[in-house]
């Protein structure tokens, strides 16, 4: 597991250090910052390898751009920007003791499994199409035949584990009033002879192929994991070892393409269906999200001993990534106005103002810099009374103020 890294000239942050939770670490922060970016470093420092380009180094800088970290079990490694090559130079770490599953913003998935090193192809990269219809490789060999045709055959025999820990898993990735199940196979076209699974939902049975964004992402984290968990097992079958009991698992914005409802319910999901892999292993979780929900489900569930929220700001003209300590809000209202979203109101921009010019005028305070629409009373309560609804509980401190006044 990833305990600390540093990197220094290269990304927003020109010279970041950080110290990971042993289970789930959340970062958090405004668009452009470098979360995705700190993903793939991370990605990079656990498996050697870069998905699509490597980062490149702060050509502004005298300083040797480098990434180090630190794993769990005290072992350090470095890689140095060589500007004559052009590259990375490589970690050359001994064979590392964690399965790294990467489950990208695009909806791909990368997959490094330590048992595969001194292979040709000890690392895969998985399109969102090659989720779905398997990876194959120029030579004819096929690593993974793909959620169709894995999800059709497991079901074939649902005596056998693989089958069996999907349909558990994808029960705990959906949301517990729209439980999913897997449903029967059928064909849906004359060019594609292949049996397609669907899923048994509220409203019928879809095929997976048809379903929508959401509920496909949620199956691509269930197969992907359940897949890498079987194929790591296997691998180690072949080579006499022992399977390993770590994993880490990169997740770029969790709540990508789901409902509130379901936002509400994956984070936690996630922290229990790998144990449902093998209740031995060790699962370290590396999350980005913007989602005030996703951080209001972690209330129940975060230990402070054992996980932690970053925040990433700009503050100026340097961006900072800092710990942030826990602290519980309540409901996603009071996350969107804490710290770490920073708003003065859970409103639209054009409420927010017109409230502080009211809270500005109730008290008289002609510091108070009123927008050009909103310098007088009337202004004011217009505006009010457009962006805030009848029902809303400030009418009745704004009425009481203003009855007040006029006495």
């Amino acid at each position: 597991m990833l305990t600390k890294l540093n990197l220094r000239g290269i990304g927003s942050i020109r010279d970041l250090e950080i110290e990971f939770g042993d289970r789930l670490n959340i970062l958090t922060g405004d668009n452009g910052l470098g979360k995705s970016f700190l993903l793939d470093v991370i990605w990079f420092a656990l498996t050697d390898n870069w998905i699509g380009l490597p980062a490149l180094p702060n050509f502004d800088q005298d300083i040797p751009p480098y990434i180090r970290f630190q794993v769990s079990n005290g072992k350090e490694g470095e890689s140095v920007f060589l500007f004559d090559k052009q590259r990375w130079q490589n970690f050359r770490r001994s064979q590392e003791n964690e399965i790294v599953i990467y489950s990208r913003i695009d909806g791909g998935f990368s997959i490094f499994d330590p048992l595969r090193q001194f292979t040709p192809n000890e690392v895969y990269n998985f399109t969102s199409n090659q989720v779905l219809n398997g990876l194959i490789f120029n030579n004819g060999s096929i690593p993974c035949m793909g959620l169709i045709h894995d999800l059709d055959y497991w079901q074939l025999k649902q005596t056998e584990t693989p089958y069996q820990i999907l349909q558990s898993v994808i029960q705990h990735l959906s949301h517990p009033d729209e439980l999913m199940q897997v449903g029967s196979s059928v064909r849906l076209s004359v060019d594609d002879s292949r049996q397609i699974p669907t899923l048994s939902l509220p409203y019928g049975n879809v095929p997976i192929t048809h379903a929508s964004s959401g509920i496909q992402r949620i199956l691509s984290l269930a197969y992907m994991l359940v897949w890498a968990w079987e194929e790591h097992i296997q691998i180690a079958k072949l080579k006499r070892s022992e399977p390993l009991k770590k994993i880490v698992f990169l997740i770029d914005e969790l709540e990508a393409h789901l409902h509130p409802k379901w936002q509400r319910t994956i984070l936690p999901a996630i922290l229990q269906v790998c144990k449902l892999l093998n209740p031995e292993i060790e699962v370290q979780v590396v999350t980005t999200t913007h989602s005030p929900m996703v951080l209001a489900s972690a209330e129940p569930y975060f230990e402070e001993e054992l996980d932690k929220l970053f925040l990433f700001e700009l503050l100026g003209s340097e961006v900072t990534l800092n710990e942030i300590p826990w602290v519980k809000q309540g409901d996603v209202v009071g996350w969107l106005t804490s710290e770490i979203f920073d708003l003065k109101q859970a409103r639209s921009r054009e409420a927010e103002a017109a409230i502080g010019a009211a809270q500005a005028w109730a008290v008289k305070d002609w510091s108070y810099k009123f927008p050009d629409n909103l310098k007088t009373f009337a202004q004011i309560q217009a505006e009010l009374e457009k962006v805030i609804p009848g029902h809303d509980p400030f009418w009745i401190g704004w009425t009481v103020k203003n009855e007040a006044r006029q006495k």
